[in-house]
């Protein structure tokens, strides 16, 4: 793959599409994934633990994943949730295609698959999914989080899923120690190295 990454923007190497077959919602599908993206070969630990933790995502609203991927969150979660829009961000524009591919093969419209800055800034999230990109680095991590964490609607959840051994504890510390006061977090499980946190939106206290 040369010097593409996941979180590349435009993957350089040629696009080979493959098939896989994965679960999503207690049913099996045949989806598209390629490389250059994140896990193209299957669902992977990080996201199948996030999937399995955590609780049904509200019916309605708007739902993000962030850091999308090909696809597996944003398409739980508009299977999941029909009435709700579905925004899939990811700054790699393969992975984008492969959601829309995806989303399509699976009849579902309500899922927006987009690059971060075509999110419209007045959007609120009632819930955000994610497996977040640890090795873009803290400080790009930190800077992913501190953008989209605070347009959560007041007490919406965030669900992390971050590996043990690659920094899921000193995460939460920083989530704790820097946005306390607008952030409620704690570990919600635990499981094959994994750890989700949970991340809820404190009311906004009104202008006086």
């Amino acid at each position: 793959m040369g010097a593409d990454h996941y979180f590349t923007a435009a993957p350089e190497s040629e696009s080979k599409l493959r098939s896989v077959t994965v679960r999503l919602s207690g049913s099996t599908y045949e989806l598209t994934t390629a490389n250059g993206v994140f896990s193209p070969e299957r669902i992977d630990a990080g996201t199948a633990v996030l999937l399995h933790s955590t609780p049904a995502p509200p019916s309605g609203g708007h739902l993000l994943d962030l850091g999308c991927g090909w696809g597996p969150i944003s398409l739980t979660l508009a299977l999941e949730s029909p009435g709700a829009t579905v925004w899939a961000v990811d700054v790699n524009e393969r992975a984008l295609q492969l959601v829309r591919l995806n989303a399509q093969k699976l009849g579902l419209r309500n899922v927006n698959a987009v690059t971060p800055d075509n999110v419209p800034a007045e959007v609120r999230f009632a819930t955000i999914w994610s497996n977040p990109p640890i090795r873009v680095g803290k400080a790009e991590l930190h800077s992913m989080l501190e953008r989209w964490l605070p347009r959560l609607e007041d007490d919406a959840d965030a669900w992390l899923v971050v590996q043990r051994n690659l920094g899921s504890d000193s995460l939460h510390r920083w989530l704790s120690e820097t946005h306390g006061e607008v952030l409620t977090v704690e570990r919600a499980a635990t499981s094959k190295g994994y750890r989700v946190l949970r991340a809820r939106r404190t009311p906004r206290t009104p202008a006086v």
